[in-house]
Parts: structure tokens; sequence; C-alpha cells
């Protein structure tokens, strides 16, 4: 893989990435507060999420790496190319299942019989009914309770770390372009917030739209993320197997 190629497989993974409930439906929903945005607590909240993903993709990358000095030759043969190429076509069956009007509805009720605990917790976390050290530690709290939740689905960001240890630099330029991911990654959320800021008047129903609609296609959302990295396993994996060269 060219440094290009690669730049843009970690860029396209990071944007998708930066879909999740903790990088883009929690800091709109933070968006949303009534008044004046508080930017400090907004900052500590997103930092927290992409400093958690970085700390544990330093983890993952480093035992990634001793794995494949082992089992390089094994990752390049052919039944674990096709098995690789299987797995990438059941991820994309599977987005299929996931995204269904039946459970599209699911989804939807789930987020209409909550809609009064968010707003509970939204003024909690933003410091409207509890001091200001209690709100920092609720945010923190909220960042490490999303980067849990998310453990299990971050498929994209285990993708690009794939990509580092097999095509990437060696350490600590690896490191470096990790860390640019974790950036790259927040970033829509830190437009948004800018957005919030200079121009909420503006932006103030589009805000309102995104937000119903993150969290009535939080299922969707997924099952699309699950899709697109089933697409770029098979893809990797035909391109290895040398079927179309």
């Amino acid at each position: 893989m060219t440094l290009t190629a690669m730049l843009f497989t970690l860029v396209l993974l990071a944007l998708i990435d930066s879909t999740s409930l903790g990088t883009l439906l929690i800091p709109v929903w933070l968006l949303m507060t009534p008044g004046r945005v508080r930017v400090d607590r907004f900052l500590i909240y997103i930092f927290t999420v992409s400093g958690c993903y970085f700390a544990i993709g330093l983890i993952i990358m480093f035992g990634t790496d001793s794995f494949l000095k082992l089992y390089a030759p094994l990752m390049g043969s052919q039944p674990f190319l096709l098995g690789q190429l299987v797995i990438g076509i059941l991820l994309m069956i599977v987005s299929q299942l996931m995204d269904t009007k039946k459970s599209r509805a699911r989804a939807a009720e789930r987020a209409g019989s909550g809609e009064g605990t968010i707003l509970k917790w939204r003024a909690r976390v933003t410091g409207e009914t509890v001091s200001s050290r209690s709100s920092i530690s609720i945010l923190i709290g909220l960042a490490l309770t999303a980067v849990v939740l998310e453990l299990g689905t971050m498929l994209p960001y285990l993708a690009a770390i794939g990509v580092l240890v097999s095509e990437g630099p060696a350490w600590p330029m690896s490191g470096i372009l990790l860390l640019g991911y974790c950036f790259v990654m927040i970033l829509p959320s830190l437009i948004l917030l800018a957005g919030r800021l200079l121009a909420y008047p503006v932006l103030k129903q589009p805000l309102a739209k995104m937000d119903r609609w993150l969290v009535n296609n939080a299922q969707n959302a997924t099952a699309w993320i699950v899709g697109i990295v089933g697409f770029l396993l098979t893809v990797n994996a035909v391109y290895d197997l040398g079927w179309f060269q």
C-alpha cells in the first residue's frame, strides 16, 4: 500500500468512526443545551474520549505488532485471506440484517421512551443542576462509558490499527499517525462546536434535526459502519489474493 493510499484509508476510517455514539451523538446532544454552551466541559468530554481511544490504540498496536511478527506468514497465506474474505462478506450481510424497518422502529421507540431521562442527564452533565466539580466528574464518566460501550463495535479503529501495523511506518511515526487518526475522529464534533458558538441562530434547527435523526438512526449508522468495514476487509482480501491483478 502506498503512503497516499494508506493516509486516505486512515482518514476514511476516522471519518466513519466520527459518527459513533461517543464522537457524534453525545457531542450533538451536549451542543443542544439551551443557553450558553460550556466549551470547557464539552472539550473535557471530547478529549477524554479521544485520549481513551489513543491509549487503547497504543495497547492494541504494540500487542498486534508482536502478534504479526510471529504469525505474518500465516496471515499472508491463502487460507487466511479466504477466511478474511468470508468474514468481510458476512459483515456486509449482517449490516443488511441490522438495517430493517422493524429494527429501526424498535430503535425509535426506545429513543422516544427515554427522552425524559435524556433531558435530565443533559442538565446534569452541563452543570445546570449540580456543582461544577460534580458535573466534570459526570462528563468524564460519560466519556469513559461511551468508550466502553463502543469497545465491541470499534471496527473502523481496529481496521486502522491493522493498516498501521501491517503497512505503516515504524514507531514513533506510527504513533503520530494514530494520534492524527484520533484527532480526525473528533474533528466533526469540534467543527459543530465552532458552528454552535459562532452561528447558533442559523444552526439551531439543523442541530435539532441532527439530534433527533442520530437518536432515531443510531442502529442504522452502526449497520453502515459494520457494512463498510466488511467491504474494506473483502476488498483487501481480494487484492491480496491477486484475483484481479
